[in-house]
């Protein structure tokens, strides 16, 4: 194995333990129940009262492991993520195509921080002074995170499997 093809794999392991480690400890102890997952989790979006109660649920206590653990975990994630898309689609796509497909990865991955950044407002409020203004704004972010993100992460799927289906020949 190369030097650069270990050090992918190095890469994309860090970026699955960081998910894995959102995926099965951070974010179940961030859902309420009927009142609601982490905001992360709500790719179709969230309104101001479901947004109030969500948080009101949480506590003081729940806010901060939010702000403080999750989005701690948060802060690596997109980038690890968006840097493991943009090495794959370099070694899966055509030069050109790469460099589209990576740009939406870094895209999707901006989009993560400023949803980040508007939930930590939210977070950071009693649930009642949050506005409905600030919960568009986040609403706004976590969708577009979300849409970009399927994009880029079937763009990677749909490579990778083209790429093993050239190299796997099934017999008759």
């Amino acid at each position: 194995m190369t030097g650069r093809r270990a050090a992918f794999w190095l890469l994309a392991g860090t970026t699955l333990a960081v998910y894995l480690t959102m995926l099965f400890w951070s974010l179940p102890r961030l859902d309420m129940g009927e009142a609601g997952r982490a905001f992360d989790l709500r790719p179709f979006g969230y309104g101001p009262d479901e947004t109030r109660a969500y948080l009101g649920a949480l506590g003081e206590a729940g806010r901060a492991f939010y702000r403080d653990v999750q989005q701690g975990l948060d802060l690596l994630f997109p980038a690890l993520l968006a840097l493991t898309l943009a090495i794959a689609f370099r070694a899966l796509a055509p030069a050109k195509v790469a460099r589209w497909l990576a740009a939406l990865a870094l895209l999707a991955a901006a989009c993560d921080y400023l949803e980040n950044h508007a939930v930590r407002a939210m977070l950071a409020l009693p649930p009642e002074a949050v506005s409905d203004a600030m919960v568009i704004w986040a609403r706004g972010w976590t969708m577009t995170k979300s849409a970009l993100g399927a994009l880029a992460l079937t763009a990677a799927l749909v490579l990778a499997v083209s790429r093993l289906r050239g190299r796997v020949r099934v017999q008759p």
